[in-house]
């Protein structure tokens, strides 16, 4: 079973619906949550948000949080998180950025660098991962990740 498929069948148990906000994937964990039939029982909306613009104005991080941490950091995923979940009113937000490349990393924050955040209303949790590979490999790592995550979230196996 693919992880969609199983994040699919427990949000239908649990009666849960999920909204995710994406940046270097751009759009693939809404497509692959999509892709299982029935998805419209649990999934609520996928944002893109690309751009730090696009980050403020659609999931409300603020512009101070992005220029302290930078729009690939644990803050801002769990903001990211936090932000869909509230603009959509789902009961999980699930988040992530990264830098997917070729460019665009730094020493401190190489390519492959990738943050995942997840929004309960209760609690904010929050993953860094480092992927190798281009850039299609990056962006499906990272999706693979945060299906992952969110299934082992609602298995009871985060935190």
């Amino acid at each position: 079973m693919s992880y969609e498929e199983r994040l699919g069948e427990l949000l239908a148990e649990k009666g849960l619906r999920v909204a995710v906000a994406e940046s270097c994937t751009g759009g693939l964990i809404a497509s692959r949550v999509t892709d299982v039939a029935g998805a419209s029982r649990y999934f609520d909306a996928g944002f893109v948000t690309y751009s730090n613009r696009a980050k403020e104005v659609l999931l409300s991080v603020p512009p101070e949080m992005l220029e302290a941490h930078g729009a690939v950091s644990h803050e801002v995923a769990e903001r990211m998180a936090h932000g869909v979940r509230n603009a959509t009113g789902a009961d999980i937000g699930l988040a992530v950025t990264g830098i997917a490349g070729p460019g665009g990393g730094t020493a401190e924050k190489p390519v492959g660098t990738v943050y995942l955040g997840l929004s309960d209303g209760k609690g904010l949790f929050a993953r860094k991962y480092r992927f190798h590979g281009n850039r299609q490999e990056i962006k499906r790592q990272s999706a693979d990740a945060a299906l992952r995550f969110a299934v082992e979230y609602l298995e009871g196996r985060v935190p």
